[in-house]
């Protein structure tokens, strides 16, 4: 692999669901071994899957740093949290209103 590729970046619209995904990756992918072929022989299986891996790590990394990705991560633990929460207070709670605790404050 002679030629070196500045990293571009998915934008937000094609990160929204996995056609987009696969479309983007797709090309992007299909880009990088016809600059890499060149009209030469062809390109092994061992190169294409490095370029797929590759261009794997590139879509995760965007989704990761997306805010839609980060707003929605950030509800599901939010859910999950509450969930947990209201689970360890249910098996605990008799406990805590023999203490004093009461169901809602005034």
């Amino acid at each position: 692999m002679s030629e070196v590729r500045p990293v571009q970046s998915y934008t937000p619209e094609e990160i929204l669901s996995f056609d987009r995904i696969k479309r983007a990756m797709t090309s992007r992918v299909l880009d990088q071994i016809e600059i890499l072929w060149q009209g030469k022989e062809p390109i092994n299986a061992e190169v294409i899957g490095k370029i797929i891996t590759d261009e794997w790590q590139k879509v995760k990394e965007s989704v990761r740093s997306s805010p839609a990705a980060r707003e929605a991560f950030r509800k599901y633990l939010e859910r999950t949290v509450a969930e947990q929460i209201d689970k360890i207070m249910k098996d605990g709670q008799s406990e805590l209103e023999s203490l004093g605790v009461v169901e809602k404050s005034l």
